[in-house]
């Protein structure tokens, strides 16, 4: 074989290694160390980059997104709106000095809808809780109210085509980032579809991850009240 007919198959092939050694690393990301930075497009507009927010804290939540097919996942719905009423009612980002960012691994048409769904999406949580004629309900019946109302305590709900998007929401369309922590997946929780498992990181003012929480079933989320305790030990308010 010639010289450079060699040259360029190991050219090729090397090129060929490197893009696919980009595509599927994983780099953890250790508490106590730097948290990598990232530039995403938010849904608000513009482009948030972390190293830009440095002097606030930052926390990061990576919802799952869709639970099956069509489907989203009902207790990230939930969440997002208990957040919201939490800075409504507490201001949470100036309490606490920081920035919530919202991270879903898909492209912005899809993210549009699932804001779109959030209305219905809650008032599904609501009938479940509170049936019409609960004293027809059947075992099973039973078992799903008293579940929901455990697992869903606060009565949340938002008006068609008003949903508050206070926090910035961000466009992982290429699952970059959702891919580099580890927590992209397209089949996890008994559901084979694009989906994130559900964590929280948090950063400090200096840009270090202090925290991190990957969820272990769709239920495994951290309360907010001890994610706060954790930034009031950040913020020196607590030892």
């Amino acid at each position: 074989m010639k010289r450079s007919a060699f040259l360029a198959i190991f050219v090729l092939i090397a090129a060929g290694a490197i893009s696919f050694a980009q595509e599927v690393e994983t780099k953890p990301v250790i508490v106590g160390q730097p948290m990598p930075d990232f530039a995403l497009p938010s849904l608000q507009g513009g482009t948030v980059t972390l190293s830009a927010l440095r002097g606030k804290n930052v926390m990061i939540i990576f919802p799952r997104g869709y639970a099956a097919e069509n489907y989203w996942c009902t207790i990230c719905n939930y969440k997002y709106a208990e957040l919201v009423e939490l800075e409504k009612t507490r201001e949470i980002r100036r309490r606490y000095n920081v920035e919530i960012l919202f991270v879903f691994p898909y492209s912005l048409d899809v993210v549009k809808a699932w804001v779109a769904a959030l209305p219905e999406q809650l008032e599904k949580i609501r009938e479940r809780k509170f049936p019409a004629d609960p004293d027809k309900l059947d075992e099973k019946g039973r078992k799903t109210m008293e579940r929901s109302r455990q697992v869903y305590p606060l009565d949340l709900s938002f008006k068609k085509g008003e949903v508050p998007t206070p926090f910035p929401i961000l466009i992982d369309g290429d699952h970059r980032l959702s891919k580099s922590l580890g927590l992209f997946m397209t089949e996890w929780g008994g559901s084979k579809v694009d989906q994130n498992i559900p964590s929280v990181y948090v950063v400090d003012a200096r840009g270090i991850l202090q925290f991190k929480y990957l969820g272990q079933n769709t239920l495994d989320r951290p309360e907010y009240e001890y994610l706060f305790r954790v930034l009031d030990v950040l913020n020196g308010a607590v030892e």
